[in-house]
């Protein structure tokens, strides 16, 4: 699928940490750096309704609530949590929030992978075969005239599938109803430094309160 994973995301910025650039109510602005290294760097940018982030691993930018870091921030209740992830994001409600991506990568991609899993389980949960023989000479077509013949263009692809008709008239007829992309590699990347940042930011506001609870007695000794 889209190969990033929490753990690969928590790898590329095992050595980040974050410069508050703006900090005005939702007007904010937080960079996020391994030693100011270009290397997987991202920015959080909010402004009322909007939150952007921009970087090494692409620009997204979302709009929900008028407070997004509000939007970002999910909910132990929400099904999609899970206590043993650091990170938790949700790919399919927040893509529905978009408002632009990027020129990188963009938020999801054609899968050639997809289309050949979804007809092969069309194959063999839909279609009715009379023998084992026809299954598997029906099978040998396929793999023939449509699998072996893939080029990873979308248009190309789905254009073989749905031309496909067995010598036993087995067809693929209902592919519209199918979606065959995945997210990208750098969509989740950049949804898992939302909510990274988001933490960080969080644990440096409640932070400060003891930090100058600490600095008040020092000052009094």
């Amino acid at each position: 699928m889209s190969g990033c994973t929490e753990d690969r995301f928590l790898r590329d910025t095992s050595n980040h940490s974050m410069e508050i650039i703006q900090d005005d109510g939702v007007h904010r602005h937080m960079s996020f750096t391994d030693n100011g290294s270009s290397v997987y760097r991202f920015d959080l940018i909010t402004w009322p309704g909007h939150l952007c982030i921009s970087g090494d691993c692409g620009t997204y930018v979302f709009s929900r609530l008028h407070d997004m870091l509000e939007f970002f921030r999910m909910d132990k209740s929400d099904f999609n949590h899970s206590k043993d992830r650091k990170l938790n994001i949700n790919a399919g409600y927040w893509g529905e929030k978009l408002q632009a991506t990027g020129t990188q990568e963009g938020y999801k991609r054609y899968s050639e992978e997809i289309l050949k899993s979804t007809l092969l389980e069309i194959t063999e949960d839909r279609w009715e075969f009379e023998t084992d023989e026809e299954k598997e000479d029906v099978m040998q077509q396929l793999n023939d005239y449509v699998l072996d013949c893939f080029e990873g263009d979308e248009s190309h692809d789905y254009s073989i599938a749905n031309e496909f008709k067995s010598d036993y008239g087995h067809a693929f007829i209902d592919l519209f109803d199918h979606s065959f992309k995945e997210y990208t590699f750098h969509y989740i990347w950049c949804l898992y430094a939302i909510v990274y940042g988001i933490g960080i930011y969080d644990q440096s506001k409640q932070s400060k309160p003891r930090q100058r609870n600490a600095l008040i007695c020092r000052k009094g000794d």
